[in-house]
């Protein structure tokens, strides 16, 4: 649970366009199950919203237990949670997406509430993956197999899902690379952003790896 004055220092090391994605703790998402956790939330709001305007979206990673019997805990956190602060929520227990009138009932919720719906592309666990939207933003966290092949493969994928969504009136994309060994992520990553910056005339940097003789001191470079 950070400080706030922890935040202020993340905050003020990072350039103007860096945006943050915190998590919320898991004291609140996995040991409270967002039961009685008025008061951690709060704490946490309080701390996280000394990112000013470099916040960019807060999720909520839910157990991959917590399935739709726990529906109405889910319901009364998010009604909750303050709207002043943009909120999305990964739904992981598959018994969410398998029943259409369960998920139906989420969907409707986060619309209603303006929640944004995170999709989860893991390589080997694709019955996870879902297409729903519910705000005009996609959050999507891509978790590459460490296979070059397939996992671009699945990438070009989301370049033509994206053009879709865009010419239906997407406002902000929100693409989260992840792979097993962490050190090719920036590899995998760099080959995303290339394709965006060519297929929607964008100039967004692309990423670099960071030695000890470049990092002169500093957490983050714009360079």
């Amino acid at each position: 649970m950070p400080k706030p004055q922890q935040v202020i220092t993340w905050r003020d090391k990072t350039p103007d366009g860096f945006r943050f994605f915190p998590k919320i703790n898991q004291m609140i998402s996995h040991m409270r199950r967002l039961n009685n956790a008025e008061m951690l939330t709060e704490e946490y709001c309080d701390s996280i919203i000394q990112f000013e305007e470099k916040l960019g979206m807060v999720f909520l990673q839910l157990h991959d237990n917590f399935g739709p019997k726990n529906f109405d805990l889910l319901a009364n956190y998010v009604e909750k949670f303050p709207k002043a602060i943009p909120l999305a929520v990964e739904l992981r227990n598959t018994e969410w997406f398998n029943n259409e009138s369960v998920s139906s009932k989420a969907y409707q919720l986060f619309e209603k509430e303006g929640v944004t719906n995170i999709l989860v592309d893991t390589a080997g666990r694709r019955d996870l993956l879902h297409m729903r939207l519910t705000t005009p933003n996609a959050f999507i966290r891509y978790v590459g197999a460490n296979n070059s092949e397939s996992d671009r493969e699945r990438l070009d994928f989301w370049i033509e899902r994206l053009k879709i969504w865009i010419d239906w009136g997407l406002r902000d994309i929100y693409f989260f690379v992840h792979q097993n060994i962490e050190m090719e992520s920036p590899f995998l990553s760099a080959y995303f952003i290339e394709k965006l910056n060519r297929e929607f005339g964008l100039d967004l940097q692309i990423p670099k790896l960071i030695t000890p003789e470049t990092q002169n001191g500093e957490l983050f470079t714009s360079s």
